[in-house]
């Protein structure tokens, strides 16, 4: 019979919390939600059939069997930490490989990721950037950024972040073309066409009994479509973060604030294969993703 061993990342998350007897701390020091540590001390009592905390409203205490119990646990994690290992010259550094979507990289996770790095110095991160809507399968990443409906079928799939759709054009095309006052002047304009944004929904919003545009520009990238808007080459749907600093500089004008698609068709997820969270520093990434941008 197989010998049954306990989760790792719950006795490092029953250790830390029994140091900084805080759940809300211990998580904070792991880097994941507090929900996310009581789950795992959770798991850890089902695994050792105890109670491992007293709990009394927000406080927390060491049972008689937790104080036990974490002397072990310590012993455990002290020999793993300190066993000698002479063929490898240095420690081998985790690392994840992540693949995300071109603009969120850009405008979104870069700009965030030397918090991850500066909380997680010991995690090797690699980015590597896939195509929206086409690059459905799961390469050889640990964790996949995706942008679409989120229908992925036999994966772990958790939705990210979405927010509002709106429509922007530049200073300079909307004095080209006269001015747009309500959404119905949309007919005198070039719609920017993407399969990641589609026109559709937005127009039902607006009121307008229209079909999607079949003609004009083309551009399957977030990107790509933002140069096109500020190049004057029509009126594009985006979101606030990718366009928040153009609209500030004033490169580009938010149309019609009062016409926005709240729950468009597309968002953000995460997916990955259930067995690749066993691994702490992806678990703690995925957490860190949660957590950053589930706020926005």
């Amino acid at each position: 019979m197989a010998t049954r061993l306990p989760p790792v990342h719950a006795l490092s998350a029953f250790e830390a919390a029994a140091r900084l007897g805080s759940f809300a701390v211990a998580a904070d020091e792991l880097c994941i939600t507090p929900s996310a540590l009581s789950h795992r001390i959770r798991l850890l009592e089902d695994f050792v059939g105890e109670r491992l905390f007293l709990r009394d409203g927000r406080t927390v205490t060491l049972s008689e069997f937790g104080r036990r119990y974490l002397e072990v646990v310590r012993t455990a994690l002290r020999t793993l930490t300190d066993f000698p290992l002479p063929h490898r010259s240095a420690p081998a550094q985790p690392r994840i490989k992540i693949t995300v979507t071109p603009t969120f990289a850009r405008c979104l996770l870069v700009p965030r990721l030397a918090e991850f790095s500066a909380q997680h110095p010991d995690i090797v991160v690699e980015l590597f950037l896939s195509v929206p809507l086409y690059d459905l399968a799961l390469s050889e990443s640990d964790i996949e950024v995706r942008f679409g409906a989120g229908k992925y079928p036999d994966i772990v799939t958790e939705k990210l972040y979405e927010e509002p759709t709106f429509a922007v054009a530049s200073p300079a095309y909307l004095e080209k073309i006269g001015g747009l006052k309500t959404p119905a002047d949309l007919r005198k304009a070039t719609l920017l066409r993407s399969a990641l944004e589609p026109w559709q929904s937005w127009f039902e919003v607006a009121g307008l009994d229209w079909p999607e545009p079949s003609t004009g520009l083309r551009l399957d990238d977030l990107g790509l479509l933002l140069e096109a808007v500020r190049h004057g080459h029509g009126v594009g749907l985006t979101r606030k973060h990718f366009v928040q600093d153009l609209m500030a500089k004033g490169e580009i004008v938010h149309l019609f604030p009062d016409v926005q698609l709240k729950t468009p068709p597309h968002a953000y997820y995460i997916v990955y294969e259930q067995d690749v969270r066993d691994r702490p520093e992806v678990a703690v990434f995925i957490e860190w993703l949660l957590k950053t941008f589930g706020s926005l």
